[in-house]
């Protein structure tokens, strides 16, 4: 996927660009104002999706659809919302208000993805089909973690632990105590070594205990805040398309 971003201000491009790569989009391109971005769809093969403020610095960002004809896909991140029905009558795949919230920005990818490949075939590698030919009550899942303090190894029970978490690509659990701790692995790893009926992945960034829950709040955009008894560091948002399945775990 061949991907730009049309920027005026560097922090928030490369902000942006570190979010993306995250999400394993990767961009080296980034443009700063209408007339930097003319130039070069006028000399490059235009990508397959442009990440795009609407306030550069010299003008509006639509003034650049004037001089070139631009079929690429679009996610406009701007700070101005009373841009967004001009902006769906360009090639918009979805408008993102700053500052851009990862969970939104995985929706915003994700969108792009099913219009641009909807009948992607999905591949499984031996250990995902392994996986899948076993009985979950027959399973066996995590009952204890190992992580290291200085030089010692520290054991904590899974009923000790009310979350886990990335940050600054590490991963992380969070105890009843609320220490946190590294640990040698990835939320996506331990989606399948945790007891379902205990953890739920709320969203790319936390898996949360149930027993850990103190309280849920509606959050903006349908989503969920989630209060738990000793992690306070982050916000924890259920995403929006987990919270129907959130729900339903809970009962």
């Amino acid at each position: 996927m061949n991907v730009i971003i049309i920027e005026d201000e560097k922090p928030s491009a490369r902000r942006l660009q570190r979010i993306l790569k995250n999400l394993n989009v990767h961009t080296d391109i980034m443009l700063h104002s209408v007339e930097e971005a003319v130039a070069w769809f006028q000399r490059h093969e235009h990508p397959d999706l442009i990440f795009l403020d609407i306030q550069l610095s010299d003008g509006l960002s639509f003034e650049i659809f004037e001089q070139v004809e631009i079929k690429s896909s679009i996610i406009f991140t701007t700070a101005y919302d009373e841009y967004a029905l001009k902006a769906f009558k360009l090639n918009s795949i979805d408008y993102l208000l700053k500052p851009i919230d990862e969970e939104e920005l995985a929706i915003a990818v994700s969108k792009y993805k099913d219009r641009v490949y909807p009948n992607q075939p999905v591949t499984l590698d031996f250990n995902d089909i392994k996986n899948l030919l076993i009985n979950p009550l027959d399973r066996a899942y995590k009952k204890r973690f190992s992580v290291k303090v200085g030089q010692h190894l520290k054991l904590i029970n899974i009923d000790d632990i009310e979350c886990f978490y990335s940050q600054n690509k590490g991963t992380y659990l969070c105890t009843t105590d609320g220490r946190n701790y590294l640990l040698d692995t990835t939320l996506e790893h331990l989606e399948n070594e945790l007891e379902p009926a205990l953890f739920f992945r709320v969203s790319r960034k936390f898996i949360v205990n149930i027993n850990a829950i103190k309280d849920m709040i509606s959050y903006s955009n349908s989503r969920l805040q989630i209060k738990l008894n000793a992690y306070s560091d982050d916000l924890v948002i259920v995403a929006r398309e987990k919270v129907k399945d959130f729900k339903a775990w809970l009962e």
